[in-house]
């Protein structure tokens, strides 16, 4: 543990723990005068975090037993008031500690199913909310029946984020391709859905006490595809659309037991009405933090840390002011050889904020989940289509160069989860 003075916070002001995010996130918490104790995975470690905090613990937040024992101790000694995260590999182990420590906020059962993929589907079909035919961990031969039955089906892992080991399967004929691809990249607990067909969104919620608020509906476009290449907020839904998308996500989020803070949940608006694809306690990755914003005036990470001074830490009136759009940017697997139209990108009508994330010598993989793209351009306007288009010129100014590697192995799963230095799973080999 390192005790650190930089940044001092004010006399009597409240002691939260913060698990996990990066040193922005943390600095947030300090901005507003707390005592902020951190925990952080020693891989993830960020010098620039050290002014924020009174504390600083170096430990893997997702071995469970290691972290309750710590966090416990620390809290025997001088008492935390409040344990946040802003980060999805650390929300259930928040809901753990949460209970442990017997503090107000989500706790162990709501961060779970909202982590646990078929858990949570379970409890949305069976309470009528949205249904949508499922299967878990199928053979080869029930993978089949349940395509040929609804006729295309969504294949993935029952936990995780950032569309990592999603696949879809169109057809009966592409059910044998995605059996092998899922053997071949250690796809061993899975599950699958019918495909949710239609115009994909998400809803950004804020909750205090048990109480729902909607706060943003984002636009998102795939490109056909599983991985996310650009939001919008607002999103281009109608009134009605609106409502129908708001009362199912209020429904969840009752279900669920969600009692405090942001939650982050997938819709696809199909022929039969909304449906979820997923929910997570916490706010939208991917900056659309900053989308909404920019738009509302709201920040959801400050918003969530004002818990511990608020009950309800929301304005009460925040109409849209405009719209803001976010394009990232995608190149050919290879070896980045050059990077170019940055500059221009930059000074384009509209733009806020342009960040390319890999230079020359760089390796760009295939697009298997969201850590595979190559930065983002932001764009503002007054509306949602011209933000869109801003963003997409914007972005199409910037030319990412690669040459094609010769070893082309492919990753696995565990391979993936390496590279973040995470597990799906923390409870997987505890009874904590």
């Amino acid at each position: 543990m390192i005790p650190l003075s930089s940044q001092a916070p004010a006399p009597g002001a409240a002691r939260i723990l913060v698990l996990g995010g990066k040193a922005g996130i943390v600095r947030k918490a300090a901005a507003l005068g707390f005592e902020v104790v951190h925990v952080q995975k020693p891989s993830a470690f960020d010098p620039d975090v050290v002014a924020h905090c009174a504390q600083l613990l170096l430990v893997d937040y997702q071995d469970v037993p290691t972290v309750t024992a710590l966090v416990r101790a620390l809290h025997e000694q001088q008492p935390i008031s409040r344990l946040f995260t802003q980060t999805e590999a650390a929300q259930a182990v928040a809901g753990h500690l949460t209970d442990t420590l017997g503090l107000p906020g989500n706790s162990a059962r709501t961060t779970r199913l909202l982590h646990d993929k078929p858990a949570l589907r379970a409890l949305l079909n069976g309470k009528g909310i949205g249904p949508v035919p499922t299967l878990t961990d199928p053979g080869r031969e029930e993978l089949r029946d349940f395509v040929a039955t609804h006729g295309a089906a969504v294949l993935k892992p029952t936990m995780g984020s950032g569309s990592l080991g999603v696949r879809k399967i169109h057809s009966l004929g592409e059910t044998d391709a995605a059996w092998a691809w899922r053997e071949e990249f250690g796809l061993d607990t899975f599950m699958v859905e019918q495909l949710l067909v239609g115009r994909e969104l998400s809803v950004e919620s804020f909750s205090s006490q048990g109480r729902h608020r909607i706060v943003a509906i984002t636009g998102k476009d795939t490109g056909g595809g599983v991985v996310e290449l650009a939001h919008v907020v607002p999103a281009p839904v109608s009134d009605d659309e609106r409502e129908s998308v708001g009362d199912l996500v209020t429904a969840l989020l009752d279900a669920a037991g969600l009692a405090d803070g942001p939650a982050h949940t997938e819709v696809i608006l199909t022929a039969d009405g909304p449906r979820v694809v997923e929910s997570h306690s916490r706010r939208g990755g991917d900056r659309i933090n900053d989308l909404v914003r920019l738009v509302y005036g709201i920040d959801l990470e400050e918003a969530t840390y004002r818990l511990a001074l608020e009950t309800d830490p929301l304005p009460a009136d925040c109409p849209a002011r405009g719209a803001a759009a976010i394009r990232f940017l995608v190149a050919g697997p290879g070896l980045v050889t050059a990077v170019s139209g940055v500059e221009d990108a930059e000074s384009a009508e509209g733009v806020v904020q342009v960040d390319v994330q890999v230079s020359v010598g760089d390796t760009v993989h295939e697009l298997r989940w969201s850590e595979d793209r190559c930065g983002y351009v932001m764009a503002y306007a007054a509306d949602t289509g011209t933000a869109e288009r801003l963003a997409r010129e914007a972005a199409a100014r910037i030319t990412i160069t690669t040459t094609p590697l010769a070893d082309t192995s492919p990753a696995t799963l565990g391979d993936l989860l390496d590279e973040v230095d995470e597990v799906l799973n923390p409870f997987a080999t505890t009874t904590q």
